[in-house]
């Protein structure tokens, strides 16, 4: 039998020169039998030649510069208030885009951006927190029914967008109006690491903790609770609890009801190589729960984080998208329908009163 033929690396423009483009820039020299950029587009040629420099990569001075460069997708990585005007003007010339998250910085840019290009089915959002090893695993064993129907979830991981795409993605939210009420505190905490790495600083500074329920008017809700650098701290830990009627999982370990008198618990268990006397090289391997695999680590080899696992997988997922070989890995709807909910509690906290979500135009592109 023939071997079956070699995909050809995806094609991937990239808008943007801070920090997040650097990540996905060297995440994509990790994977270059899988991912390849055509070009960069910089807010000015040296600030592109800036972010290039040492890569080999070519800088495009436009839109249709790098669009010249035949990109099978655009990665559009600039601050939320510059990314509306950039995917309109990407899609405006055919492309596919996947823009990061946000995708717009307030309601109105969400309403605006969508009545220009929601129709257009071609943008997707880069939100990869349920593509993370560890949640992806947790997903698959909640959507199998462990738990029995997911009606609670608390969420202290991660900012706003990014836990409400994890709460809609466990409880399985579509547009239902959602009630929210929200409180934050200011208390003393380390902060001992930055994006750079660690800071030399021990002392406590004031940070902000968020605090907000969610009541989907159902019988389901939600805790979102979230300290600023929770994401990055070391003195915070990172909490995921979904509660089902026939049981729950807290962060990897599940306590469920097998029959009317059986109370199981169990928990999900990673294998990591690399390990001691494990000559394999340091890799996830799989995470398993109940003696079979609930995910596989499709990189082997690469040695990817878990978070450039979540990452080239959301490339790979949309790469196919592009090609008409699949469906999107995060469309545009439900990551404003995400940035809906976020933005309601960051009012909710604004205002001290309760934020109660309306059914906006991109709910038909919903799932739940």
């Amino acid at each position: 039998m023939d071997a079956e033929p070699r995909r050809e690396p995806l094609r991937l423009g990239v808008v943007g020169t801070g920090y997040r483009a650097g990540l996905f820039l060297d995440l994509v020299a990790r994977v270059p039998h899988l991912l390849q950029v055509t070009g960069v587009l910089g807010r000015s040629r040296a600030s592109a030649e800036a972010v290039v420099a040492g890569r080999g990569l070519r800088v495009a001075d436009d839109p249709a510069g790098l669009l010249a460069t035949s990109p099978e997708l655009v990665l559009v990585v600039v601050p939320a208030a510059q990314a509306a005007a950039t995917v309109t003007d990407l899609v405006g010339r055919g492309a596919h885009v996947l823009t990061e998250t946000p995708p717009a910085p307030d309601l109105d840019g969400l309403r605006a951006l969508w009545d220009v290009v929601g129709a257009s089915g071609r943008v997707q959002v880069a939100e990869q927190y349920l593509l993370f090893p560890h949640n992806a695993a947790r997903l698959r064993v909640v959507r199998d029914g462990a738990v029995g129907g997911p009606t609670s979830v608390q969420v202290s991981s991660t900012q706003t967008y990014h836990a409400t795409s994890m709460i809609r993605g466990f409880l399985g939210l579509g547009a239902e109006p959602v009630r929210v009420v929200a409180s934050a505190t200011t208390a003393p905490l380390a902060d001992p690491i930055a994006r750079p790495g660690w800071t030399g600083d021990a002392q406590p500074h004031p940070l902000t903790t968020t605090v907000a329920t969610f009541d989907v008017g159902d019988g389901r809700s939600a805790l979102y609770d979230f300290t600023q650098t929770q994401t990055r701290n070391p003195l915070r830990a990172r909490r995921l609890v979904v509660r089902g009627s026939l049981g729950e999982l807290v962060d990897d370990r599940v306590v469920r009801l097998a029959d009317a008198t059986t109370v199981l618990t169990s928990s999900l268990e990673r294998r990591q190589t690399g390990h001691r006397q494990d000559v394999q090289g340091l890799d996830l391997d799989q995470i398993a729960f109940e003696g079979r695999v609930v995910f596989r680590n499709p990189f082997t080899g690469s040695r990817l984080s878990d978070e450039e696992i979540a990452l080239t997988l959301l490339l790979q997922r949309a790469g196919a998208w592009a090609r008409g070989e699949g469906p999107g890995p995060y469309p545009l709807a439900e990551a404003a329908q995400d940035h809906l909910l976020g933005l309601a509690v960051d009012e909710a906290v604004r205002t001290g009163r309760p934020v109660t979500t309306t059914s906006e135009a991109w709910a038909g592109g919903l799932g739940g």
